[in-house]
């Protein structure tokens, strides 16, 4: 099984060379788009085997974790566990769709195998990102991903995509700053780069109370909060994702923000750094303030990509202030079983949003197609018109709402009822008055979109080509069916992810605080 770990890596970064190649040669060209779908297909199989296997190990009380050693076992290593095959999961899942829905989208544009070799390396950077043992490897994978994203987003060369795609990078830049400062600060404090390695000389509480560990802690999450567009953090991404091409603005908000950010964030914390009172608050504080801003935003919005883009920072909060509640739980002497429905909560929601934040991007991407215009007060009308694209986005529409049955009301139930039993009665109420902002959020884009009148833009709309609707109504099933399946997914996936904190040394430590 540890041999897989590498696998998981080359094989989407090998078929994105194999499509280069495809590309120039003539005859062979048309082959670029299978060679893509078996990349993330097979990413996809090796993801599955490796959650199963894992939970395998979970449930029969053993260590649920793998690791292969690179150059240097004790530096430097590619790590699985419970929280590393849930991400796996998603963005192989999550990534297949989006390609799906492209092969029809991307037609659009010139040097189609260009964006499928770029999807690929982002791909397998993501996955080596989660698989990541150590701090400079993160950073590696992180700033590959990230490098792939900037050009991804300035595909369509246009003056409104390079401009994004500049500031995007110039935020990329001061965040990747930031990260490699805290994992040099990190290094000469404990002579290690291994987590497991930082998390053990950190135990020992010699450095705790350290000026410089505070410092490196301190540039590891400004960078990765500004990587997860976490308020005040937050303002490259209304820019870039509304540039992007529909496709990108999916898997950058459904995927991308949760690796390079949120997840990376949630590792360090947990198992590196160690889930103390002090970052408990500075997480939950982040979530908040991310979770009612990113609400606000949106609301105002009147370009549907930019609304998205702004619910993304609201919904991201949801996860982020779970986490902190997690923390705050084992510090406080709550219980690590209450830290771990915290946990659950957050990895539960962080699943949800990827499904259907990036069905809403795509239903996004494919009112654009027929429409041409992204403008709420430009549309009206579009469910008898496009009827597929129309059900996915209501489906979408009302998972990020919170309306049962749909997965997003169950994430957002499991989160409140955490933050009551953590002794969090007010972020509880909190999360709940944002949850009726995402509602509203939710009625003006069906309103305006869906029903209504129609537009003289909406009124030529012809229904999407089917390679896109494919793509759409999986993600849908995956809304519609998530929630209903919450005990099933707990058991198999979201129970061995929180574990895999909670068993992080320094988290368990935290644990047994009176």
């Amino acid at each position: 099984m540890e041999r897989l770990l590498p696998i998981l890596v080359a094989w989407p970064l090998a078929c994105g060379f194999l499509v280069v190649a495809l590309a120039q040669v003539r005859g062979l060209h048309r082959l670029t788009g299978l060679i893509s779908g078996l990349g993330l297909a097979g990413g996809l199989g090796m993801a599955v085997e490796l959650c199963r296997r894992v939970y395998e190990l979970h449930a029969a009380g053993g260590q649920a974790s793998f690791s292969f050693g690179l150059w240097s076992p004790a530096q430097a290593q590619l790590y699985a566990d419970g929280l590393s095959s849930l991400l796996l999961l998603i963005i192989n899942f999550v990534g297949l769709a989006i390609l799906i829905y492209s092969v029809a989208y991307m037609r659009r544009y010139t040097s189609t195998w260009l964006f499928q070799s770029l999807f690929l390396v982002m791909v397998a950077a993501m996955n080596g990102l989660v698989l990541a043992g150590d701090l400079f490897t993160l950073y590696i994978f992180i700033e590959t991903a990230a490098l792939a994203s900037y050009a991804l987003v300035a595909f369509g060369c246009e003056a409104e995509e390079l401009e994004a795609s500049f500031r995007y990078l110039v935020m990329g830049v001061i965040a990747s700053t930031f990260i490699l400062v805290g994992v040099a600060l990190m290094y000469s404090l404990t002579g290690q780069l291994n987590m497991i390695q930082i998390a053990t000389v950190l135990a020992r509480g010699k450095l705790a109370s350290s000026p410089a560990l505070l410092l490196a802690a301190g540039c590891l999450l400004a960078g990765l909060a500004i990587k997860a567009a976490m308020v005040p953090f937050h303002a490259w991404l209304s820019d870039a994702h509304p540039s992007a091409p529909a496709p990108i603005s999916a898997m950058m908000s459904g995927v991308l923000i949760k690796t390079g950010g949120v997840y990376a964030i949630a590792r360090i914390v947990f198992s590196v750094l160690g889930a103390n009172a002090s970052y408990a608050q500075v997480l939950m504080a982040m979530g908040g303030v991310s979770m009612v801003v990113g609400a606000l935003l949106s609301l105002g919005q009147w370009d549907i990509k930019r609304m998205l883009a702004y619910s993304s920072i609201s919904q991201m909060g949801y996860v982020m202030l779970a986490l902190g509640a997690g923390a705050y739980a084992l510090s406080s002497g709550a219980g690590r079983d209450i830290a771990l429905l915290c946990l659950v909560g957050a990895f539960f929601h962080l699943f949800n949003h990827a499904a259907f934040k990036s069905l809403l991007f795509l239903a996004s991407g494919s009112i654009e197609y027929a429409t041409g215009t992204r403008r709420l007060d430009q549309l009206g009308g579009l469910a008898q018109r496009m009827p597929v694209t129309g059900f996915c986005c209501r489906i979408g529409a009302l998972s990020i709402a919170g309306i049962p049955p749909f997965n997003g009301f169950f994430s957002k139930l499991v989160i409140v009822i955490a933050l009551v039993l953590a002794g969090l009665p007010a972020l509880a109420v909190l999360a709940v008055a944002v949850a009726v902002l995402t509602l509203l959020i939710a009625v003006k884009l069906q309103r305006y979109a869906l029903d209504g009148q129609s537009s003289l833009q909406a009124q030529q709309a012809r229904e999407s080509p089917w390679p896109m609707g494919v793509g759409m109504v999986v993600l849908a099933l995956v809304c519609i069916g998530g929630g209903l399946a919450f005990f099933p997914l707990r058991q198999y996936l979201f129970d061995p992810a929180g574990q895999a904190l909670l068993q992080a040394p320094l988290s368990q430590a935290a644990g047994a605080l009176p």
